[in-house]
């Protein structure tokens, strides 16, 4: 009785299987490194609820600035004293969706630039006004314009990044796009700099009161956990696809 003699594998065999193991490998790398993405995530969401409830410090002076590291100040409230430069406001188009307020739908942030009185400028987010409100948000301000020096408080946000795709800024109406200050700044006032590298949303005001404050959303998406499950679970499945593979290879008969 003669048995087939078994095939064995070739260099090109091993080959595939080495490049199957790199595979596994940078799969388990890949869920490990959302691991860590998950810790650091769940650190920033505490610490940023414990800043939500904090009573208000003093906005970092403009001296600290160049070197401020304004992600661990992100959602601070903070505290200025100044005086509203109204004719240099700026409007950053949005969609509110989740209001506090009554006001929703498509319109804009009323961004008016803050004079410290202390020396700076800080981009001040005063609220959410209706499309068709922008003009007079630009032209008047809306009330309630406060002339002279005041003391607001408001949470401290990072700025926001612009990307490839968000057109430049309609210079002509003062409309914006993001809430990023060095873009901002191309439409102030040279003599109002330095300008802060962040931004404040204020608190809101008095019901129906425009601009409609107050609407600061404080979200993180934490799909970290997800991610390195199914990082994971592709090494998983390489390794044991490898395995039976490699076994069916090498009980094939010798041609």
């Amino acid at each position: 009785m003669n048995i087939p003699a078994r095939r064995g594998l070739h260099l090109g065999d091993w080959l595939f299987a080495a490049l199957m193991l790199a595979l596994a490998v940078v799969c388990v790398f890949l869920g490990t490194w959302q691991v860590h993405r998950l810790a650091e995530k769940e650190a920033l969401i505490a610490a940023v609820d414990s800043r939500l409830d904090a009573a208000p410090i003093p906005v970092p002076p403009a001296a600290e600035w160049p070197s401020l590291d304004v992600d661990s100040l992100s959602f601070q409230p903070l505290s200025l004293t100044g005086r509203f430069a109204y004719d240099q406001t700026v409007t950053v188009f949005t969609s509110l969706v989740e209001p506090r307020g009554q006001y929703s739908g498509p319109g804009y942030w009323v961004v008016t630039p803050f004079i410290l009185a202390d020396g700076g400028t800080v981009f001040v987010n005063r609220g959410f006004v209706p499309q068709e409100m922008q003009e007079q948000a630009v032209m008047t301000g809306l009330p309630p314009a406060t002339p002279g020096t005041e003391m607001i408080t408001g949470l401290l946000r990072p700025p926001e990044t612009g990307g490839w795709f968000v057109p430049e800024a309609n210079m002509s109406d003062r409309i914006e796009w993001v809430r990023d200050p060095q873009r901002l700044a191309k439409m102030a006032d040279p003599a109002l700099a330095p300008f802060a590298p962040f931004t404040v949303d204020m608190a809101a005001g008095a019901p129906g009161e425009l601009p409609q404050g107050g609407e600061t959303l404080v979200s993180f998406p934490n799909n970290h956990f997800g991610y390195a499950l199914t990082w994971y679970g592709f090494a998983v499945v390489a390794v044991v696809m490898l395995v039976f593979w490699l076994w069916r290879q090498a009980r094939r008969p010798a041609a």
